[in-house]
Order: structure tokens, then C-alpha cells, then sequence
């Protein structure tokens, strides 16, 4: 068995340049631990697919003896749990902020007139964070996550130690759904934390708690 792979999957209209995704590879390198941060706008951001996404995870993991320990932000930890719940070869979760139950959020979000004007226009203007500008995301973007996701609310089938960390004050992805995930499952813990959907002020602690969960998976990677 080799030593796992550490995958970083960054969050909606973010990249592998974002925040939270560089202090990651950062911390992590300087342990000896190379976390591969991928680009996940897939296949471009105006045509933006969860299901393109989950497939070059699996094929970033390696072959059929690999594994890999996930870091998901936001959309990318929505990513990861669906990579795990149908890939044995991820070995543990470390999910900041996931965006559970994204489909239905899309529709309380823009309601109804909305989501008609998206599908009859089919573009959605939207903040590209990369960038800093605008730019539209195709309807085909919700219409392929909603197949992925659902929309019954069912949550990832996640059978693998993972650890959820959650702004008690994020007004982007309510924390209810991470904690509902959480209760049902022993072997997840969730750390709630007095921060927004960012998780920036929060960095150190999580760096710290994140490195404590994976403990035994560092162990043969790390330098001495």
C-alpha cells in the first residue's frame, strides 16, 4: 500500500491560487507533505461541471492501489464526500465549509423567477474570484448538479474519518446541514467556529486541528 496523495479542492468561482488552498500547501509543505491543490473549472468556468470535477479527482488519486486524504472547500468539499462515497481508495476528509444540498440552495437562492430567467437565458452572471471581474456560469452548470446531488436533500454517504470545520456565522452555506451530517455519523467531528463562510480568521486553528485529524496519515509522509 503506498502513502495516500493529499488533494486540495477548492471551492465554487475559487481556483487552486485561493487563500485558504495556498496556506494549506503551505503548512502541509513545510511537514514534507505535498498537497496537490487541482483546478476544478471543468471543463471551463462558463461550462462549469460537479460531475467533470469528480471525475478528474478519481483520476488525480492515481491508480487502483493509491490513496488519497481530500481537503474540500465549499463546492470542492461537496465534491470530495461524493468522491468517497463511491471511491474506496480515499482514506479520510478534511471539509471546510461544504456545500451540502447545493441544488436546492441554488433554487432558494434565486427562487423561482430566477431560475426560469437562468434556464431561459442560459448564462448566470455571477463573481469570478479568480479574477476579481465578472463572468456567467451556463444553466447546464445546475442542471448537472442537480443529477449528481439530487435535490431530496440526502446527504453524501461518507463511510470514511472525516473532519468538518463550519463558520457558525457563514451567510453563504448554513452550518445546519454540516451538523445534521455530523449527527449521523460517529465517524465524522465537526469543529463549529465563530468565522463566516471564509474560514480565513480562522486559518491557524484549522491548519492546527487538520494536522492533528490526519495525524496517522502524516506519520509516513512527513519529514522527521
Amino acid at each position: 500500500m503506498t502513502n495516500p496523495r493529499f488533494l486540495y479542492l477548492h471551492g465554487f468561482a475559487s481556483g487552486p491560487r485561493s487563500k485558504k488552498g495556498v496556506a494549506v500547501a503551505e503548512h502541509y509543505g513545510r511537514r514534507g507533505v505535498d498537497i496537490d491543490r487541482l483546478d476544478l473549472r471543468l471543463p471551463s468556468f462558463e461550462h462549469l461541471r460537479v460531475s467533470a470535477m469528480i471525475t478528474e479527482v478519481r483520476r488525480r488519486i492515481g491508480g487502483d492501489r493509491d490513496r488519497a486524504v481530500l481537503f474540500g472547500s465549499s463546492l470542492g468539499g461537496l465534491v470530495a464526500s461524493r468522491v468517497a462515497e463511491i471511491d474506496a481508495r480515499v482514506a479520510a476528509l478534511v471539509l471546510l465549509a461544504p456545500a451540502f444540498d447545493l441544488s436546492r440552495r441554488w433554487r432558494a437562492r434565486l427562487g423561482e423567477a430566477g431560475m426560469a430567467r437562468w434556464a431561459e437565458t442560459g448564462f448566470l452572471e455571477v463573481d469570478d474570484l479568480t479574477t476579481g471581474g465578472k463572468a456567467r456560469v451556463d444553466y447546464g452548470f445546475f442542471q448537472d448538479l442537480e443529477a449528481v446531488d439530487g435535490n431530496d436533500g440526502t446527504l453524501p454517504d461518507v463511510r470514511v474519518p472525516t473532519l468538518v470545520l463550519h463558520g457558525t456565522r457563514d451567510d453563504v452555506v448554513s452550518i445546519d446541514r454540516s451538523r445534521d451530517f455530523a449527527e449521523e455519523r460517529r465517524h465524522v467531528t465537526l469543529h463549529e467556529l465563530d468565522d463566516g463562510h471564509e474560514l480565513v480568521a480562522s486559518l491557524p486553528w484549522i491548519l492546527s486541528a487538520s494536522e492533528s485529524f490526519l495525524a496517522a496519515f502524516l506519520g509516513s509522509v512527513a519529514r522527521s
